[in-house]
């Protein structure tokens, strides 16, 4: 190995044994309060993944080029070089608390949210119904991101990279790559509404397609800039969305029709109404694999009912709101007899066509349009920054690579498949987000359990985050997870491109009651 490898090996075990001795351990909150002791230790082993990364970017010229020039942009420019490594409690440069609240805000309050709530309507559902279905899912997916949210400030460690305790290091990978598909899926509906709101701007001239390179590069550019950049943007960019849009349902309300009744009843209301609340709740909990990322910078002793409420508020009223809108939307498109100019521009152009429609008069609807547009940087910035992280902590050979290249190669990805599927908005969303939760609630109660069973007494060894021979097996969590995901997840579910053997005989059973009826 070389000098400056065996170097880097005496500084961190210096700085480990010496420097960040208080960080070694830490226990539940209900255990030993906020701040949990820690012990002096000497014999823990290194940090060998970070070893072998900076190892690599010695040896191999291109990593080792990449590496000058991430170093080179953070002179410059200031982008964060942090990568997937632990934050000890001397370097935590904490924002205000208060961005816990705001910063769901801007991931949230966008205009890629509201053809959440447009499935409603499409489902068949009235708008009364509709609207229960998106309290209801929204508040329970927010308790699983609100719970995963407050590990951050005690371990400073991403979210994924907690996942590690529980999964185990190879184990953990698994959810890396889910990570970055969930929040893959999000960018593209966001790039795709985007596209359609460029196109309806510009009287239907330009192609989808440009309009999604278009905001896939900004966001980008953005998310480069880390955490820092991200929570300053996030905490203030919601502002304006937030009265754009309560002029939309000021200039919507008129054609909403609450007494248009539900299409089904019975079992095939039943599903509809289930359906769409568990896409509802997806679309919340969704953010669960990525919360800690933005909460790692606080201290340890971050009270962790601050952390959990304050992020059950900032997903819950924003997504609720803009939702309900976008219900409300729906509810205006689906009657053609009621709106059959809103029915007419949503079935030819889509969401950007519908919100051309129902902003008046027209240069102030293309004015707003414009201004929505930027909108949804707020949830793809995260999105880039959090698959960065993610595939970094794939392994070593991709720790060995800067955060920015792995954004990159999201953003180009994102952007490619939104160009792709750019003429089946609806159809990505129902299948798509209604997926999530299939992931998301195994992964938030194995976190849970494993937080608050397994850890209540021996707590976390931090110093062997990214050592794979002294974390757990992760059988375990990993068998829970792939059981509810395949054995109830994939058997019950009914979408477009597969019926599940449960779902078929709900569907038999639903049949048969209409011909009895």
């Amino acid at each position: 190995m070389s000098d400056f490898v065996h170097g880097d090996q005496a500084d961190v075990r210096h700085s480990r044994d010496v420097k960040h001795s208080h960080d070694v351990e830490a226990q539940s909150d209900d255990v030993k309060g906020d701040v949990a002791p820690a012990y002096e230790s000497t014999s823990e082993p290194e940090s060998e993944e970070v070893i072998r990364a900076r190892e690599l970017q010695q040896k191999k010229g291109f990593l080792r080029r990449m590496r000058r020039g991430e170093e080179w942009l953070d002179e410059k420019m200031g982008i964060e070089t942090q990568g997937i490594d632990r934050i000890h409690e001397e370097d935590k440069r904490p924002p205000s608390i208060w961005n816990v609240f705001f910063l769901w805000w801007s991931l949230t309050c966008h205009v890629g949210t509201l053809p959440i709530g447009v499935l409603g309507p499409e489902f068949g559902l009235s708008l009364n119904q509709s609207v229960a279905a998106i309290v209801v899912g929204t508040i329970l997916g927010a308790l699983c991101t609100s719970y995963t949210g407050t590990l951050g400030p005690k371990l400073g460690l991403r979210a994924i990279a907690t996942s590690r305790y529980s999964f185990g290091f190879y184990g953990a990978k698994l959810c890396s790559v889910l990570n970055v598909v969930i929040g893959g899926g999000f960018a593209v509906v966001n790039v795709v509404v985007v596209g359609q709101i460029l196109s309806a701007v510009s009287n239907y001239t330009m192609t989808l397609a440009v309009g999604c390179i278009i905001i896939a590069v900004i966001g980008y550019v953005i998310s480069v800039f880390g955490f820092a950049l991200i929570h300053t943007y996030e905490k203030y960019s919601w502002i304006m969305t937030m009265i754009i849009l309560c002029v939309l349902i000021g200039q919507l309300a008129p054609h909403v029709d609450p007494s248009i009744p539900a299409l089904d009843s019975g079992l095939g209301f039943t599903g509809s109404f289930l359906s769409f609340l568990a896409i509802n709740f997806s679309s919340a909990s969704g953010w669960c694999s990525i919360a800690s990322d933005y909460y790692c910078n606080y201290p340890a002793n971050t009270k962790s009912w601050k952390i959990f409420f304050l992020t059950l508020a900032g997903i819950s009223i924003p997504t609720i709101f803009v939702t309900v809108i976008g219900a409300c939307l729906g509810n205006a498109a689906v009657s053609s007899t009621v709106n059959p100019i809103l029915s007419d521009a949503y079935s030819n152009h889509g969401l950007g066509g519908l919100l051309r429609e129902s902003f008046h008069p027209l240069p102030f609807s293309k004015f707003c349009l414009v201004l929505l547009v930027f909108s949804v940087l707020g949830n793809n910035i995260a999105v880039n920054y959090s698959s960065g992280l993610s595939m970094q902590l794939l392994g070593h050979y991709f720790h060995a690579v800067p955060r920015f290249i792995w954004s990159f190669v999201n953003a180009l990805v994102i952007a490619v498949l939104a160009i792709a599927g750019r003429q089946h908005l609806s159809t990505i969303v129902s299948n798509f987000v209604s997926l999530l939760g299939y992931w998301t609630v195994s992964f938030t109660l194995i976190l849970l359990v494993e937080d608050q069973w397994f850890r209540r007494k021996e707590g976390y060894n931090l110093m062997v985050w990214d050592v794979p021979s002294k974390l757990p097996w992760g059988l375990a969590a990993v068998m829970a997870l792939l059981t509810g995901y395949l054995a109830g997840g994939v058997t019950g579910m009914s979408q477009t491109w597969y019926i599940g053997k449960f779902s078929r005989y709900f569907s038999l059973i639903s049949t048969l009651c209409r011909g009895k009826c």
